[in-house]
């Protein structure tokens, strides 16, 4: 028995509760969690935006060690640091076949499976696909990756989801050049990365946007170069910051149709908004046909930064070894597994960065 955090029904509170594993059959591997980050996505589970077999063991940002392997796994072995994949790809699908992994048809199909029971004989399904928030798990072989060199345990939990989104969003989706200005819109976890990743790749202007002025302080360390405290003004301030033109790349971290709206105003005639939020169905946004031909913007979707992580997991790891990416920053709040309720709370409310549960 291990303890972790449950989502017993879509608007439930968590439970955090003993579940039973099973040992790793053939092709899983079990793993004691050294860290699990606190994302939106957990939360977007547990208020039904993302919809996935429940009751689930929520937590999919995660790296730990290696306990045991079962039948045909090589590629790790017990004692080693390993991160965990939440979308890993069949390699088979048409999106796979293309090279665009991220897309994967069957990335969580794990997602259906029954993972774990409860002490009381409850099935559960894992969340997406790896329900980092246990002592323990055992996922598919195909979720795990070996942690890179150099990159303490705690920390590389951060490259299973945030960083990987953010960096993947900057160079993968929004491929900012050297020189070009860029606004980000949410200062959490993934915006935290978006800033150092903006600053990596060279960007001149980089300016923070949040509802809260608190995170002014985080987001200048990030990278930022200018900070905005939202209002109904946002578009025509950033154009005041970037020669009245607008930023020529705008990332939007937060998935709501008001902002990726200013997301879009905020970019120049010809500039690019991507879009790494999760909004609900209900979030619509609005576009008449003369503006969109003549501001000639882009807007684009990202999933999971556009990453393949098996190749950008090394990059980042060189970013980290080299000083110019800061895991260590991301975090405003360490917890233990009785501390999730609350960070999600704090999600919902705006306040600080990411919260790590440090097992």
């Amino acid at each position: 028995m291990v303890r972790a955090a449950v989502l017993p029904a879509v608007g439930a509170p968590l439970e955090i509760t003993d579940i039973e594993l099973p040992e790793p059959g053939p092709g899983r591997v079990r793993i004691r969690l050294a860290a699990a980050g606190v994302c939106h996505s957990d939360l977007s589970l547990t208020d039904g935006t993302m919809r996935l077999p429940v009751p689930a063991v929520l937590g999919h940002e995660g790296a730990g060690t290696v306990l045991s392997v079962g039948e045909g796994v090589t590629h790790v072995a017990p004692g080693d640091g390993v991160v965990l994949n939440w979308a890993p790809s069949c390699g088979g699908c048409h999106h796979c076949r293309l090279g665009e992994v991220w897309l994967c048809a069957s990335a969580l199909t794990g997602a259906g499976g029954i993972h774990a029971r409860t002490a009381g004989g409850t099935d559960l399904h894992p969340g997406l696909n790896v329900a980092a928030f246990a002592e323990e798990t055992v996922v598919a072989a195909n979720c795990v990756l070996p942690v890179p060199d150099g990159i303490p345990l705690t920390d590389a939990a951060l490259l299973g989801c945030a960083v990987l989104t953010g960096y993947g969003a900057v160079h993968h989706c929004a491929r900012v050049r050297a020189g070009e200005s860029v606004v980000v819109f949410g200062v959490g976890g993934v915006g935290l990365a978006v800033l150092q990743s903006a600053r990596i790749a060279g960007a001149s202007t980089i300016v923070a946007v949040d509802v809260s002025p608190e995170k002014e302080e985080l987001a200048r360390a990030a990278g930022a170069t200018d900070y905005l405290v939202s209002t109904a003004t946002t578009a025509r301030d950033v154009r005041g910051l970037t020669d009245g033109r607008g930023a020529d790349v705008a990332v939007e971290c937060v998935g709501r149709a008001a902002t990726i709206r200013t997301a879009w105003e905020s970019t120049r005639r010809g500039g690019r908004t991507t879009v790494v939020g999760i909004g609900g169905k209900d979030q619509q946004v609005t576009f008449n046909a003369l503006e969109l031909f003549h501001w000639g913007r882009t807007l684009s979707g990202c999933v999971y930064g556009n990453c393949d992580p098996v190749r950008d997991l090394p990059v980042l790891a060189e970013h980290v070894r080299a000083g110019r990416l800061d895991l260590g920053s991301l975090v405003t709040t360490r917890i233990t597994l009785d501390g999730i309720p609350a960070a999600f709370d704090s999600m919902i409310a705006g306040r600080g960065g990411r919260a790590l549960v440090v097992f």
